[in-house]
């Protein structure tokens, strides 16, 4: 797909409302749907991502990127808000921008974005940038967090954000990774905040703290409820932080450590089971018309929701049941759904607090525009090359759209360890 056509493809993500025809007919003759839904899928994540990564690469960031805090916000947001964003972002769009540059209209946009992502983390480190971020617990916990999701981005693209890096970089991103050991994470998901962190600097060899990534793993062994889902500490929370948070670090933690010879392999596949599982049961929410319950916490998150499907798939490891096509119309319209209302975005270009438009309310007392970021997590599928099958397979009905028009669709049990 040349420029041209990319250009006029990637002007739909602002426009296109769910079932409506993404192309004229004459140009849709000449993609396929697949192709049509990545380009959505790469003109969206990038019109989310480009405010943060353009002007952080700057050192513009804090003078440009608004603060909206939700009511009863509770954080200073200043020394919070902007490791959020940028975290965040990069934490989603690694994948895709792991694919490295090439001739393509797809390829360019990823080399711009690459170059956006590298100066900015520059720019996040450098005690001399006027962007310069805090990675320390003195004024709050929040970085811990974030700190945590900036790791997870250099796990999923090491030869794109961080292998480039110059030395003096790396160094002050170690630092400041190692500055986050002084916040004691609370007892919950927050343990895999520090877990991820240190797989990372194992990943990169560094040294590494092993008792921070086995006591999050053993407690979150003993918060597992069954059938893929886990306490978000020692109680089940009827939330999405199972996606958020738990499967994709604690799959990526493990996979880490099986790689080094830290854990077994086993620990590793056992948690993509559940994950599978877990995943599985995601499909089961979207509803024919592409919309899923909004239940518990963090719904600002978007379709960040749907984290462990885009993950499952860049790994290769969707649940047997599942085809990849209906993953991908499945998750297309759930995006098209969200990001489609207007009040998403502002009149510059940057998210909202909202879960369908701008909708304040509906936020928590640690929700900030920099919190809203975390949505990018729902593209990871975009990793996958664009002549993979889950992007060239022909569009399929996703589970609750075969079950309400009377097709025959299979039985759906719990799973058994």
């Amino acid at each position: 797909m040349n420029r041209r056509d990319f250009v006029k493809i990637a002007g739909l993500a602002g426009a296109i409302r769910p079932g409506d025809v993404v192309l004229p007919a004459a140009a849709a003759a000449q993609y396929t749907p697949g192709e049509t839904d990545r380009a959505y899928w790469t003109a969206l994540l990038s019109r989310i991502a480009t405010p943060v990564l353009l002007h952080l690469s700057r050192g513009q960031l804090k003078q440009h990127m608004p603060t909206e805090v939700a009511p009863h916000y509770g954080k200073p947001v200043e020394k919070v808000t902007y490791l959020e964003a940028f975290g965040r972002t990069l934490a989603g769009i690694a994948p895709w921008l792991e694919l490295g540059a090439d001739s393509t209209a797809e390829g360019q946009e990823r080399q711009r974005l690459i170059q956006y992502a590298r100066s900015a983390t520059a720019k996040a480190v450098d005690p001399a940038s006027p962007d310069y971020m805090n990675f320390t617990g003195q004024h709050d916990a929040q970085p811990l967090v974030d700190g945590a999701f900036l790791a997870h981005a250099f796990l999923r693209a090491p030869e794109q954000l961080w292998a480039p890096l110059p030395v003096t970089v790396k160094a002050q991103v170690v630092a400041a990774f190692k500055s986050l050991r002084s916040i004691k994470p609370y007892f919950s998901n927050w343990l895999l905040f520090a877990a991820i962190i240190e797989a990372a600097l194992l990943q990169f060899g560094e040294e590494w703290d092993p008792m921070r990534v086995d006591y999050a793993v053993r407690m979150h062994q003993e918060w597992y409820k069954g059938d893929g889902v886990y306490g978000d500490g020692p109680h089940f929370h009827f939330d999405y932080y199972n996606a958020f948070v738990i499967h994709p670090m604690l799959a990526d933690v493990l996979k880490v450590l099986a790689t080094y010879g830290k854990a077994p392999q086993r620990e590793y596949e056992r948690e993509l089971k559940r994950m599978q599982r877990y995943g599985a049961i995601l499909e089961r929410l979207i509803s024919p018309e592409g919309t899923f319950p909004v239940v518990g916490r963090s719904m600002p998150y978007r379709n960040a929701v749907f984290q462990p499907l885009g993950q499952l798939a860049l790994e290769g490891r969707l649940p047997e049941e599942l085809q990849p096509a209906q993953v991908r119309c499945a998750l297309t319209a759930v995006m098209k759904n969200i990001f489609e209302t207007p009040g998403t975005f502002d009149g510059q270009g940057w998210l909202q607090i909202g879960f369908c438009g701008h909708q304040p309310e509906i936020a928590d007392t640690y929700t900030s525009t920099g919190s809203l970021y975390l949505c990018t997590t729902g593209f990871l599928a975009l990793g996958l090359p664009a002549a993979h099958s889950f992007w060239t397979a022909a569009p399929q009905e996703w589970t609750a759209q075969k079950v309400w028009k009377g097709q025959r669709v299979a039985g759906d049990h719990a799973m058994d360890e």
